[in-house]
C-alpha cells in the first residue's frame, strides 16, 4: 500500500509541475508580448492567426465542401439557361404556328445556330472539350496525364458549348460531361487551395482529389449523392482506394443538397424533393410472377446496350476514316454538326414525323411522362388527358400507343448514337436512360393490356404499374452500355422509390452479365476508337488469360547499357529510341540486371562530358594546336544532374535539353560532331614539320579515343530497384500488377537475368488480340470473333531445364 501511495504521490507532483511549468510558459510569454510595441504585437497575431487559417483551409472536409458548393452552382445556372434556350424555342415555335414551313424553319434553324455556335466554341477555345470526357478521365487517373484536359479553359468551354448543345434539344446528355467538369474544377481548386496551404502541393494527394471531383459531377447533376458517388468510382477507377469514399460521399452528398437548395431558394419548388417523384403503390410493388419478366428485361437491354456500343463503334469508325480520308464534310466541323441538327430536328418536328415520337416534349418531360403511375392505354388506344400534360402528346388518332413507343425507342436509338459522335460536348447516360425507360414502358404498357385485371392476392386486385417498368428497363438499359451496378443506386434515389429496389438490381445485374461478355463499355469503346493509353480490362469467365504468360508478348529485343558501355555504344542506344528508362545490366554475356538510368539522366551525362572536354581544350593532345568545340551547350553538370530532383515519369514531356539533343539526333550529324566535333582548321597552329594529313590523321584518332572511354555512371541516379516479372507471370496477374501500382513498364527476368520488357503497348496489344504473332484472346468485339487460337502451350516447365537455361 505505501508503494502505492507514493506512486500516486509521485504522479500528483507531476501533474501539478506541468502545469505549473506550463503557466509559467504563458506567463513569460504574456510578460514579453507586453513589452512588444504595437506594431510587433499585430505581426505575432497575424503570423498565429495566418498559422491558424492555413491548418482550417487545409483540412479536407473544407475543400470538400467547396468543390461540392462550385458544381451544384454551375450545374444550377446551366439548367437555367437550358430550360430558358428550350422555353424561347417553344415561344418562337408557336409564334409561326400560322403557318407550318415557317415553324419548321424556326424549329430546325433555331436548333441548328445553337449546335453549330456550341461546335465552333469548343474548335476555338478548347478542343479538348469535345466528348463525354470520361474516358480521357479514366486516362488521366492512370496517371498519364493528358494535355489541356483539365485546365480552365477547357473547363470553359465544356460549360458554356454544353449549354447550347442541351438547348439545342439533341438526344445528349450533361452527366458525362459533368464528370469531365468535376475533375477539372477538382484540379483547378487544388492549384488555388496550393496558394493557402502546401499539403495541396502534392501530386499524390490531389490525384485522389479528382476522383472526387467525379463523383460530384454526377452527384450534382441527378441530385443522386450516393449513386453518383458509386458511379464515379465504377467508371473512373479501376482500384479505388477506400479513404477517398468518405470524401466523395462527402461531397457529392454537400452538391446535391445544394442543387436542390437552389430550386428553393429562388422558388422554382416548394421544398426538397426527389427529381423524378413518383406515387407507385407501397403496399404490394410487385408480385412473384413478375420476376421472370424482370429477367426477361435485364437480358433484352444487356444485348440493346451491347448492340448500341456496336453501333457508336461503327459510326465513331466511319467518321474516323472520313477525317482521315480529308473529307470535306468531316474536316468542316460547323458543316458536320450542322447536317446532324438538321436531320434530327426534321424528324423530331412535330407536325411531321414528330408526331409519332411526341418530338415536342423534352428529355425530362419524356421521363416524367414514362415514370408516371396511371395507366395510359385501355387496348393501345391512349386516354384522354389534358392538354397541359406531358401524356397528351402519346395520344396519336391513327396509331396506337405501342407504334408510338417503338418508333420512339428505334429513332432515339440511332439518334442518340450518332448524337455523340459530333465534336461537341455530349454524354450518353441521359439518352439511354430515356430510351430504356421508354422500352420499359412498352413492356409495362403491353403487360397492363394483357392483364387488365391485375393480379388477384387474397381478395385484393393489383393492377400492372407500367411506370415501374419504365424504371427498371431505365436502369438495366443503362447498366448494359455503362457495365455498372450503381445505376440501380441512381434510379432509387431518382424516383424516390426502395420498394423495387429488388427488381432493380436484378435487371441490372443480369444486363450487366449479359452485355460484358458481348462488348466493352462505352467509355472502353471510346478508349479504343481514341487510341488513348489506357490498359482495357479483361474479359471474364475466359481461362485464357491464367494459360497466357508475358514471355508470350514481352518484347525481347531490348536496348541497355552495361557498367562497360562507352560513350560510342551510349550514343548509340539513345539513338536507336525514344525509351525514358534504359536497364542497366553488369555485361552483355551475363545479363544481370542492377537497376535502371533514366534517359534524361544519360542525356544530361553526355551534355556534362561534352562541356568537361571542351573546358580541359584537349590536353592529352599531342600535337600544337587548339581544338574548339561546336557544342553549343552552356549549363553546368550539377545543373543537369541534380540529384533533389526526382525521377521524371516515363509518360511525362521530355525537357528541353532532351528535345535539343533529338533534333541534334534527327539532323542527321555524324555522332563525333555531337560528341567531341573536328576541330575549325583556320584555328590551327600547323608545325611546318608535320603534313596536313598527318595533323587531321592525329585529331580522328583523339576523337576515336574520347568516344571508346567508359562512361562514368557513378554522377547518375539509378534506380536499384526497377519492378521486375518472371517470365511465367501469367496474364492476368500482369494485368493486376500493371493496373494495381500504375506501371508503365517491367523488366522481364529469369534467376536475375534480363530477357525482356513488357510496356503498357505490348500489354494491351495481348489484351486485345491484334498482335500478328502474339497470343489471341477471346475477342469482345464480334468482328474479332472470326481469328483464330494459337495451340496451348506447356504450362509447367522443369526447374533444372530452367536453370540450366539460365546458366547457358
Amino acid at each position: 500500500m505505501a508503494v502505492d501511495g507514493t506512486d500516486e504521490n509521485n504522479l500528483e507532483k507531476g501533474i501539478y509541475t506541468k502545469h505549473a511549468a506550463r503557466l509559467r510558459k504563458n506567463g513569460r510569454q504574456r510578460r514579453s508580448l507586453s513589452r512588444l510595441s504595437m506594431s510587433q504585437r499585430f505581426r505575432v497575431w497575424a503570423s498565429h492567426f495566418h498559422r491558424l487559417f492555413v491548418t482550417f483551409i487545409g483540412a479536407d472536409w473544407i475543400f470538400l465542401m467547396l468543390l461540392g458548393f462550385i458544381m451544384a452552382v454551375i450545374s444550377f445556372v446551366m439548367d437555367i439557361f437550358v430550360v430558358l434556350f428550350t422555353d424561347t424555342h417553344r415561344w418562337i415555335y408557336h409564334l409561326a404556328d400560322s403557318h407550318v414551313l415557317l415553324q419548321y424553319l424556326v424549329w430546325v434553324i433555331y436548333s441548328m445556330f445553337l449546335m453549330c455556335f456550341a461546335a465552333g466554341f469548343v474548335n476555338i477555345v478548347s478542343v479538348q472539350a469535345a466528348g463525354s470526357g470520361i474516358p480521357e478521365t479514366k486516362t488521366c487517373l492512370r496517371d498519364v496525364m493528358l494535355p489541356e484536359y483539365l485546365t480552365l479553359r477547357t473547363l470553359v468551354s465544356k460549360v458554356i458549348s454544353l449549354t447550347c448543345v442541351l438547348g439545342s434539344e439533341l438526344p445528349v446528355g450533361k452527366e458525362g460531361p459533368f464528370v469531365h467538369i468535376g475533375a477539372a474544377c477538382a484540379s483547378l481548386l487544388c492549384k488555388f487551395m496550393a496558394l493557402f496551404s502546401n499539403i495541396y502541393k502534392n501530386e499524390a494527394r490531389n490525384k485522389e482529389m479528382l476522383t472526387v471531383g467525379c463523383a460530384v459531377g454526377i452527384g450534382c447533376c441527378f441530385a443522386a449523392p450516393i449513386g453518383g458517388a458509386l458511379f464515379g468510382l465504377e467508371v473512373t477507377s479501376m482500384f479505388f482506394v477506400a479513404r477517398n469514399y468518405w470524401r466523395g460521399f462527402l461531397s457529392a452528398t454537400f452538391g446535391a443538397l445544394i442543387f436542390r437548395l437552389l430550386p428553393v431558394w429562388n422558388r422554382e419548388e416548394e421544398t426538397l424533393m426527389a427529381l423524378y417523384a413518383t406515387k407507385y403503390r407501397l403496399d404490394f410493388p410487385f408480385d412473384l410472377r413478375e420476376f421472370p419478366i424482370f429477367i426477361a428485361m435485364g437480358i433484352v437491354c444487356g444485348f440493346g446496350g451491347a448492340f448500341f456500343v456496336y453501333l457508336y463503334g461503327k459510326i465513331s469508325l466511319f467518321v474516323k476514316r472520313q477525317k482521315a480520308a480529308n473529307s470535306f464534310l468531316m474536316k468542316n466541323c460547323f458543316l458536320y454538326s450542322a447536317l446532324v441538327s438538321v436531320l434530327i430536328s426534321t424528324l423530331t418536328f412535330p407536325p411531321g414525323f414528330g408526331q409519332f415520337m411526341a418530338g415536342q416534349l423534352t428529355q425530362r418531360d419524356s421521363l416524367i411522362s414514362f415514370f408516371d403511375h396511371r395507366t395510359w392505354s385501355n387496348h393501345g388506344i391512349v386516354a384522354d388527358f389534358d392538354a397541359d400534360d406531358h401524356l397528351a402528346a402519346w395520344k396519336h388518332p391513327q396509331a396506337n400507343v405501342f407504334f408510338i413507343l417503338s418508333i420512339f425507342v428505334v429513332m432515339k436509338f440511332w439518334m442518340s448514337a450518332v448524337s455523340i459522335t459530333l465534336p461537341i460536348p455530349c454524354g450518353s447516360f441521359v439518352p439511354i436512360f430515356v430510351i430504356g425507360a421508354a422500352f420499359g414502358r412498352l413492356v409495362g404498357e403491353g403487360l397492363a393490356t394483357l392483364l387488365p385485371d391485375g393480379f388477384n392476392i387474397e381478395g385484393h386486385t393489383y393492377h400492372i404499374v407500367p411506370g415501374a417498368y419504365a424504371v427498371i428497363g431505365a436502369a438495366a438499359l443503362t447498366a448494359g452500355v455503362t457495365h455498372t451496378v450503381s445505376t440501380a443506386v441512381i434510379m432509387m434515389e431518382l424516383t424516390g422509390h426502395i420498394s423495387y429496389s429488388l427488381p432493380i438490381l436484378i435487371s441490372v445485374i443480369i444486363a450487366n452479365m449479359v452485355s460484358q461478355s458481348v462488348q466493352p463499355s462505352i467509355y472502353d469503346t471510346v478508349i479504343r476508337v481514341k487510341k488513348l493509353p489506357y490498359l482495357p480490362l479483361l474479359s471474364w469467365g475466359h481461362p485464357e488469360k491464367y494459360n497466357i504468360f508475358v514471355e508470350d508478348f514481352m518484347k525481347k529485343e531490348i536496348c541497355y547499357i552495361t557498367l562497360n558501355t562507352t560513350y560510342r555504344d551510349l550514343i548509340k542506344v539513345l539513338r536507336s529510341g525514344k525509351l525514358k528508362t534504359l536497364p542497366l545490366v553488369k555485361s552483355a554475356e551475363s545479363m544481370l540486371l542492377l537497376g535502371s538510368v533514366d534517359r534524361a539522366q544519360l542525356l544530361s551525362l553526355l551534355m556534362w562530358r561534352s562541356q568537361q572536354l571542351r573546358e580541359e581544350n584537349a590536353p592529352t593532345m599531342s600535337v600544337r594546336y587548339k581544338v574548339h568545340f561546336q557544342t553549343s551547350t552552356e549549363e553546368s553538370a550539377s545543373a543537369h544532374l541534380d540529384s533533389t530532383k526526382p525521377l521524371k515519369s516515363a509518360m511525362k514531356k521530355p525537357s528541353e535539353d532532351e528535345e535539343e539533343i533529338t533534333n541534334l539526333y534527327d539532323s542527321g550529324l555524324n555522332l563525333k560532331k555531337f560528341f567531341c566535333s573536328r576541330p575549325d582548321i583556320e584555328a590551327l597552329e600547323f608545325d611546318p614539320d608535320k603534313e596536313d594529313d598527318t595533323i587531321l590523321q592525329e585529331v580522328d584518332e583523339w576523337e576515336e579515343q574520347q568516344l571508346d572511354e567508359e562512361v562514368n555512371l557513378d554522377i547518375c541516379k539509378i534506380d536499384p530497384a526497377p519492378f521486375q516479372l518472371v517470365e511465367h507471370t501469367s496474364l492476368h496477374k500482369t494485368h493486376t500488377m500493371f493496373s494495381l501500382l500504375n506501371l508503365d513498364y517491367a523488366y522481364v527476368t529469369g534467376v536475375g537475368r534480363l530477357i525482356g520488357v513488357v510496356s503498357l503497348k505490348e500489354l494491351r496489344k495481348a489484351i486485345e488480340s491484334t498482335m500478328p504473332d502474339g497470343v489471341r484472346l477471346r475477342p469482345v468485339l464480334s468482328t474479332f470473333r472470326d481469328r483464330g487460337f494459337r495451340g496451348a502451350r506447356a504450362n509447367t516447365v522443369e526447374l533444372h531445364k530452367l536453370l540450366d537455361h539460365q546458366i547457358c
